[in-house]
């Protein structure tokens, strides 16, 4: 998509009206004055790391939102995106109510409507979809907790069909090599224990400038605390600036790189040798596998001299079990991605890191009560089976072969609901199937707070109200150490935008589906599970 065109779509569901800009609003104004200092308790909804914190406004007008001091997730402080989370709230660009499509085609022309009539507009297409072609037909693109009360209703309407573009495009090498290794995944938050690693290791991870919180600052504690911090990059980023090792490996060669770690550690009997006799299966079948990816062998490969790569394998050994390689988060690279996570899981095992402090943590997390409510039944067709049946691994929908199977009059699905997923940028090599995706569909739903490349494909765009206008589920990640987190609305929704769980519910009420959102308001649901 052109410039262009995004700026027609901004403007075509911009709504009229003035409203202050940023530096007009909370940014001029960044110390309180004489009015009435109020708080509410929020989660940071700027990004997946969800930090607790406290959301202050004066005279009603927002001020300022800082971390909580006792959340794991931030310890008290929030990072740049955060802080200029009140920026959500007052932007001028939002969304302001449902909008239905009235050109054809690819023409990006909405007019305003009621609530009652996108609703029933979205009711009415999904239920022609069903008689046509069947129940299954729908799908979701889904980022964030609010999509998970669009799964419920379309899991209720007979169709499991999801994906998370943060999976494929993301974390899902990681969260499959893992669970492959350990029988577990990293989590998220990462379960690294890095404040008290005696060697980290970030092998393509730039930690200090991706903004996730805690662990910036607990990599900085470690190295405040004189931890070796080594750094695998081309480039010379910030993180590798702090290191004593920096490592400027030739691109796409990682694997080769960790297999020369692996065959110094095991032939020079530097891995921990009692952890891995205790807890590893295969272990002789790995030590014949590395023999041939000695250092010399992988510096051909990477350019790392053999001895820049026996001597950072040692440094590790010395600081093993509180040595830590990275798993990083966006892993998805080269297309041998699940196996190079694999390696880095192995590698870790061999330092005996796995469950160790400095390295990773075991997690838990509160056993919350589940709200009873009709469960869904089960799906008629197996979903994973239609999508991806070359990914029997893969525990959630791969984003591009959903987008495959939605293009062209035999397409398997007929109906997409897209939840705060800008699919556009979120699969960029897909954009053009994505455009003839949506010449195809019969119903695309967009569900966000701001307008964006995927509103100009919609049917039916729903404006929902910001993170600071809004409950949300429980916040409950497994952590060191179990916590709750609790979002509360601190302002009433601006314009007509409304929560997704608001969505879901009155579309499902038109479905003849309200019975499986049994309350009338989401804190109904926090009350009863608190």
């Amino acid at each position: 998509m052109k410039r262009r065109e995004f700026l027609k779509i901004s403007a075509a569901l911009g709504a009229a009206g003035t409203m202050p800009t940023l530096l007009g609003g909370c940014a001029a104004k960044p110390l309180p004055g004489s009015g009435v200092v109020t708080t509410s308790p929020t989660i940071c909804n700027m990004c997946f790391w969800q930090c607790a914190g406290t959301l202050y406004q004066e005279d009603g007008r927002p001020w300022k939102v800082v971390g909580h001091p006792d959340d794991p997730h931030c310890d008290g402080r929030l990072c740049t995106r955060g802080t200029g989370g009140i920026g959500a709230y007052l932007d001028p660009d939002r969304l302001r109510q449902p909008l239905l499509r009235v050109g054809k085609g690819g023409d990006q022309q909405f007019r305003a409507v009621s609530w009652e009539e996108a609703f029933d507009h979205i009711a009415q297409r999904m239920q022609a979809i069903a008689e046509r072609h069947g129940k299954d037909r729908l799908a979701l693109f889904s980022h964030g907790d609010g999509g998970n009360h669009f799964h419920r209703m379309l899991q209720a309407f007979g169709s499991h069909a999801y994906a998370h573009p943060s999976f494929a495009q993301c974390r899902g090498p990681r969260a499959t090599a893992f669970a492959l290794t350990y029988g577990e995944s990293v989590g998220s938050p990462d379960r690294t224990d890095m404040g008290n690693s005696r060697c980290i290791v970030l092998i393509g991870s730039h930690i200090g400038e991706n903004l996730h919180n805690s662990q910036v600052q607990s990599l900085a504690r470690a190295l405040d605390n004189g931890a070796t911090l080594i750094t695998v990059d081309p480039r010379f980023s910030v993180a590798a600036s702090k290191s004593a090792h920096w490592l400027p490996i030739r691109p796409g060669t990682d694997i080769a790189l960790l297999l020369a770690w692996m065959n110094v550690l095991i032939n020079e009997r530097l891995y921990d040798q009692d952890y891995v006799a205790l807890h590893c299966n295969g272990f002789e079948q790995l030590v014949r596998h590395v023999q041939p990816f000695n250092p010399e062998w992988a510096y051909l490969e990477t350019g790392i001299e053999p001895a820049k790569i026996r001597e950072t394998a040692r440094a590790m050994a010395d600081a093993a079990p509180a040595a830590l390689v990275h798993p990083g988060r966006h892993v998805t690279w080269y297309g041998d991605d699940t196996q190079r996570c694999r390696a880095i899981a192995i590698l870790n095992a061999l330092l005996g890191s796995w469950g160790r402090p400095g390295g990773f943590y075991s997690q838990e997390k509160v056993d919350l009560p589940e709200y009873p409510a009709p469960k869904p039944d089960k799906p008629a067709t197996d979903w994973k089976a239609v999508l991806q049946p070359d990914f029997p691994l893969v525990g959630t929908g791969i984003s591009n072969r959903l987008v495959e199977r939605s293009v062209g009059a035999d397409a398997f699905f007929k109906g997409w609901f897209v939840y705060a997923t800008n699919l556009p940028m979120t699969l960029p090599g897909a954009r053009d199937q994505i455009a003839a995706a949506a010449q195809s569909l019969d119903l695309v739903v967009v569900v966000d707070t701001m307008p964006a490349e995927i509103t100009g494909f919609a049917d039916v765009v729903l404006p929902e109200c910001t993170y600071l206008e809004r409950f949300d589920e429980l916040r409950n990640k497994p952590e060191r150490t179990p916590t709750l987190a609790l979002r509360m609305p601190a302002f009433e929704p601006r314009y007509q935008s409304r929560p997704a769980w608001w969505m879901a519910k009155g579309i499902a009420d038109r479905l003849g589906l309200g019975h499986y959102f049994p309350w009338q308001d989401l804190s109904e649901v926090l009350d009863w599970q608190l």
